[in-house]
């Protein structure tokens, strides 16, 4: 039995989204429809992206702070896939571009002003936060875990540039040493130069975009349980560890997260779900986790399916968070919402549940 179905039903409701070159959450969509092609047999969703890719090349100059955001590992990705020089020339000018912005706490500065808003919901900020919101200076973001590092592993394995290699693991041991808790594991969601200290640590989604940006890069890099990786890749893969356990042990029985992973009284929120049964299932096939957590995965997957409704929405996923000095900000952004964020997870958590279906051994029962 097939379960593509749902896969092409998920997928197209991306192909419907109205993108922008480029925004926040854009890299998960991208990378969901180059997955959903082999995954569905379909080829009008890698096209899609290849198309999109091209469009965007033609005007790609002058760059902006939003191309922060472009989904650059998707993008060289289809262009080995389709064997696309000047895709990849872009690719590369644009990675050129992105690395000779200012670097503060040794990671490139997200925004040299942050979007720090009030917060949703009841509450205010004290005077010293809500003095921030006049000038919040530079900052940086967990989402951005998600964009450079894995852009730079993936175009520099292409390309054959060990510079942007170099980068790659630099940038991201950056965010590992600005972002990630020491003790606990889980990841902050953002950092700001002009306090010189991290915010709100636990948001759930940013915990995905952290355990999947770090999995890309020791993805791209080829890391290996049983080799050398070098100190960088080393302790790369030691904070992917540590985040998937911390969030392994703050799993809900449901297979949910709460908004905010270790505080029940944020509320229900699905993207993170979607998220984890991705990435937990790619830690496994790393070797980088363990058959523990095939139980995790599998809670998350049936989690996300049961929070999909009949046109192949993932329901229950978050508008876009931005920022706030305040935890509770994060319990009352809107739910609800059809975004790339949760249908991209979605589809690479469905294609790759499908994938490891097909290649288990067939159990023939007794007597058969």
């Amino acid at each position: 039995m097939t379960t593509s179905a749902p896969i092409a039903q998920a997928a197209d409701r991306l192909l419907a989204l109205p993108y922008e070159t480029w925004a926040f959450g854009d890299s998960v969509g991208f990378e969901a429809l180059l997955a959903a092609t082999p995954a569905t047999g379909d080829s009008r969703y890698a096209a899609f992206a290849h198309g999109f890719f091209r469009a965007w090349a033609t005007r790609a100059e002058p760059y902006r702070p939003l191309d922060c955001t472009a989904p650059g590992l998707a993008m060289t990705l289809g262009a080995e896939q389709t064997g696309d020089a000047r895709l990849l020339d872009a690719a590369a000018r644009l990675a050129d571009y992105l690395a000779g912005r200012r670097l503060v706490g040794g990671v490139f500065a997200t925004w040299e002003r942050s979007p720090l808003r009030h917060p949703y919901g009841p509450g205010s900020l004290p005077p010293d936060e809500a003095a921030l919101l006049r000038d919040p200076g530079a900052g940086v973001f967990v989402d951005c875990l998600h964009f450079d590092p894995p852009f730079f592993a993936a175009l520099g394995r292409v390309a054959g540039e060990p510079g942007f290699i170099r980068l790659a693991i630099e940038q991201a041991v950056g965010y590992v040493q600005l972002l990630q808790d020491p003790t606990g594991g889980l990841f902050h969601h953002f950092w700001l130069e002009k306090t010189e200290r991290p915010y709100i640590l636990g948001w759930g989604r940013g915990q995905g975009w952290a355990l999947l940006g770090l999995l890309d890069v020791l993805e791209q890099q080829g890391w290996r349980a049983d080799a050398d990786p070098g100190d960088g890749l080393a302790m790369l893969a030691d904070a992917a560890h540590r985040l998937a356990d911390a969030m392994r042990g703050v799993q809900r029985p449901d297979g949910h997260w709460w908004a905010v992973v270790q505080d029940p009284q944020s509320g229900n929120e699905t993207s993170t779900a979607a998220f984890m049964a991705v990435a937990f299932a790619r830690g496994r096939a790393l070797g980088l986790l363990g058959d523990d957590y095939r139980e995790p995965e599998a809670r998350a997957l049936a989690a996300i399916r049961a929070a999909t409704n009949v046109n192949g929405v993932l329901t229950g996923v978050s508008a876009a968070v931005w920022a706030c000095t305040s935890p509770n900000h994060y319990a009352h952004v809107p739910r609800g919402f059809l975004v790339p964020w949760g249908q991209g997870p979605l589809v690479l958590a469905l294609a790759r549940a499908e994938s490891a279906a097909a290649l288990a051994p067939e159990i023939v029962p007794a007597g058969g």
